[in-house]
Formats: structure tokens, sequence, C-alpha cells
């Protein structure tokens, strides 16, 4: 164990801490508009998450990244750390890898538990990456969802751990795509994703993106996250959440809003889907070693 000032491993490997949210169907409405839900207001399939009224009206599975997101955000924004022994804050993360394995169709409207738990902490000198384990259920016991949270910690390494794993995982087979998906995120398209819980004003004050790095704000990667989700869920479940089952992903690059999404999707089980997501107008890849579980029936 030991750690560092700011990675405390023998407090944090036994620390939890539970928090409770809750949303309703304008949360879910307003983050599938954020993820570019319903482009086209006349598509009844995507209306479906955005509207109501809608006798299909259900959340995007990805929305189950949401509260617990949002629990975590909180936490840090009211400067208490993720987890007793994470002594760092907002200003040194990054999103590297996103995982969200949905146990239970999300209802409409849902009042939550989230249990966090540090899963793994390695020593990338002069860096650290914590991964956070966060187990959700309803008020009423029902486990509904799990999520990993892999978070690069700059400056945070230099304690002599582990590296952690070097191997890549969910690597494209060599052959054509089965699916290829272009969709243009919007301009203003972080300002909307925003509402939906995430304040880092790296997303939408242009001199906070300036002072790290960035020419301007650059887009949530939780957003393109509910992007390729869609894109999932249209192509291989029929817009059918109950056959999304899990989504994992490593943030590559950062997308800029207004930019292009290029997504190539394989298949390659019954069961399971590869796929990469590339900005198009920089022929970067923003998203990699990605793959979602659907049930086949």
């Amino acid at each position: 164990m030991t750690g560092n000032e700011f990675i405390d491993l023998d407090t944090a490997s036994v620390a939890s801490v539970t928090v409770e949210t809750s949303y309703d169907e304008r949360d879910l409405a307003l983050y599938a508009l954020g993820v570019g839900a319903a482009g086209d207001a006349l598509d009844e399939q995507e209306l479906a998450f955005v509207y109501e009224g809608s006798e299909r009206f259900s959340a995007l599975p990805t929305y189950a990244v949401m509260p617990a997101s949002n629990a975590m955000i909180g936490l840090l924004k009211a400067g208490k750390g993720m987890l007793p022994g994470l002594n760092f804050g907002f200003e040194r993360l990054l999103h590297g890898e996103q995982f969200t394995e949905i146990k239970a169709p999300l209802p409409r409207s849902a009042k939550l538990i989230h249990d966090f738990r540090l899963k793994a902490a390695y020593d990338k000198t002069p860096h650290a990456v914590v991964v956070l384990g966060i187990s959700t259920r309803t008020a009423g016991g029902e486990s509904i969802a799990y999520n990993e949270f892999s978070a690069f910690v700059r400056g945070a390494g230099g304690w002599g751990g582990e590296r952690g794993p070097s191997a890549e995982s969910n690597v494209p087979p060599v052959r054509t795509p089965d699916v290829v998906i272009e969709e243009k995120t919007a301009a203003n398209q972080g300002l909307l994703y925003r509402l939906s819980g995430d304040w880092n004003p790296l997303h939408a004050d242009p001199q906070t993106a300036r002072k790290s790095g960035f020419a301007k704000p650059i887009l949530h990667g939780l957003c393109t996250y509910g992007y390729v989700g869609r894109h999932v869920l249209r192509t291989f479940c029929e817009n059918d959440p109950r056959r999304f089952k899990s989504i994992k992903v490593r943030f590559a690059e950062p997308l800029f809003p207004g930019e292009t999404l290029v997504t190539r999707l394989w298949k390659v089980s019954a069961t399971r889907v590869v796929f990469e997501v590339e900005a198009k107008e920089r022929g970067k890849l923003v998203i990699k070693n990605a793959a979602a579980e659907i049930d086949s029936h």
C-alpha cells in the first residue's frame, strides 16, 4: 500500500462512500437531447427518448452513467474528494476510460443510492490512474447499474506502485466495418450537455479552455459516449434499451463541439460489438479500445 499526498492507498483501499441522487423524466429528456437524440424531431424512434408523452418513452441506456457521475461531481464540487484518501481536486483529473453495465431497465424516474469504492490505483510516474467502482441501486434495493470511472490524475504518481495493464483490448478486426455512422455535433453541444450535471468550465468557458491548453472548450467525453451508445442502440438493438447490456470505451483525444463523429462498428459475435470513433475534420480517433455487449434476441 502506502501512496503519497495525493493518493493515500492505505486509507482509500478500505474506504467507501454512499451518496443518494434522484432523476425524473425531464432529466432523461434533457440528457437525450444533450447526446444528440431526435436531431430529426419527426423520427419517432428517437422521439421516444425525448418526449415523455410517447408510449415508448424510456431512458437511453447510457443515462445509467449520469446519476453516478453526478454523485461523484457533487462530492468534488463540495471539496470532499471522491473517497477518503483521494486528496486531489477536479483540476487534476482527465477522464481516461469508462465502463457502464446496465443491470436492470432504468425507470422513468427514481431515487438512487450509489456506493463508491476504489478498484485500483496505478503509478504512471509522474502521473497516476485511479479506477473507481460505483454500484447503484434503487431506494428499494434493486441493483440497477455498475460504473467504473478510470481517471488520469496529473502529478499524482511517484510512490513506486504498479503501472497497471499495458496490453490493448477491444481492438477492431482487420476488415471493413459492418456499419459506419457519421453524425455532426452542434456548435453548442457542450453547453446543452452540461445541463445534465457536468459543470466543469473546461467545456463552456473559452478562457478556462485556453489555460488548459485547448484553443476552445472541448466536448465532454461522456457526451461522445452517449452519441456512440445511441449508434449501437439503433444499429444493433433496434432502439430497444432492454437489449443494451454494457459499454466500455477509452477516451483517446478530445472532441470539439461542432465536429463530426465517424463511428465505425464491427459486430464480432452475436452479443458483442467493437467500435471506434473518429473526429472527421481532424482525422483523430477520439474513442478507441471500445466495445458494447448486447442481447441478441
